[in-house]
């Protein structure tokens, strides 16, 4: 497994990172891993060499983090692996119980700090953006997790690329500590911050970890016109049912599984192995819900696509609207 840096921070990655959303309960998502199945993804990822691992205190109520938290705990040694995490959705019921004030912050790292069963977090992440966040006051919060070594670095998670701009000019002038990295969701067919966002992350050294590359499953060759696919995921993902279904996604998912074909693999991999190849990039997150699929996943990083196959990738695209 090759490892990168994440941008231009000293911190390395491994080339793929392994996603935990679908890691915690049931009663949290019909589709989501219980403990003993999680832990099987996980020690596939690291027979792999996979070293890099992203969830949420927001997934499954917090029961994620444990998992992934007792899993790195009993496993591995702790400073060779690199844990993300996420902070901002609601969790609590009060005034103050979500989002990006100090006030929160301070009580999220505490929180995630207890489920992880770590004393520091690698790359303490925003979650959902809100657009109404006071960034001055986030950047100093952060900066000072830094300083009391409970987080090492920090990033951001769909934050609009002028937004991030003044994230970071603002810690410049503030003389604090950067965010470093930059979570989105990026595909061959959502690529909108292609406009803004992904050019600002490449100009400023930002490491860039897109999620959802194969789309949530719409580009592993299983959807039809007819329905949303097979699984227990494709069926309820209300997201991912409200995001694609076009005329112009099913073009594109039809060019992904023509090359699968002629390459005799999965459209899966030629999804992903489409994003591995996009300039600038530092790792994409994979989210596994069988051990199977970490290694298509792993199997993925060989594959180099030609020009001609990138266009043919590309061609469908259909634009959206701005969000």
């Amino acid at each position: 497994m090759q490892h990168v840096n994440l941008g231009t921070s000293g911190l390395k990655v491994s080339r793929l990172i392994l996603g935990a959303m679908g890691m915690g309960g049931r009663g949290w998502r019909e589709w989501v891993l219980e403990e003993a199945e999680s832990v099987e993804i996980l020690k596939r990822a690291v027979d792999h060499g996979i070293t890099t691992f992203d969830t949420c205190d927001f997934y499954s109520a917090g029961e994620s983090e444990r998992i992934l938290g007792g899993f790195v705990k009993d496993n591995l040694a702790r400073d060779e692996v690199v844990i993300a995490t996420k902070f901002g959705m609601p969790l609590r019921g009060d005034p103050n119980g979500r989002g990006y004030s100090r006030k929160y912050i301070k009580s999220a790292v505490e929180a995630s700090l207890k489920r992880l069963q770590t004393d520091y977090i690698d790359l303490y992440q925003t979650h959902i953006w809100d657009r109404s966040a006071n960034i001055e006051e986030l950047v100093l919060a952060l900066d000072e997790l830094v300083s009391e070594g409970k987080i090492l670095y920090a990033g951001a998670t769909d934050m609009p690329g002028w937004q991030f701009s003044k994230a970071l000019y603002t810690a410049d002038l503030k003389g604090c500590r950067r965010l470093v990295s930059m979570q989105n969701h990026y595909n061959l067919i959502f690529r909108e911050d292609e406009r803004e966002l992904i050019p600002l992350c490449h100009d400023q050294g930002i490491g860039w970890i897109p999620y959802s590359p194969m789309g949530r499953g719409f580009l592993c060759g299983t959807r039809t016109r007819q329905d949303w696919g097979t699984t227990a995921r494709s069926k309820s993902d209300d997201f991912a049912q409200g995001l694609y279904f076009r005329e112009a996604d099913f073009a594109v998912a039809g060019a992904v599984e023509k090359v699968a074909a002629q390459r005799d693999v999965e459209p899966a991999q030629v999804a992903l192995a489409w994003v591995m190849g996009r300039p600038g990039l530092a790792a994409p997150v994979i989210g596994a819900t069988r051990p199977e699929q970490v290694d298509k996943a792993v199997a993925a990083l060989d594959i180099k696509l030609t020009d001609e196959e990138a266009a043919t990738l590309e061609a469908g695209y259909g634009v959206r609207p701005n969000r």
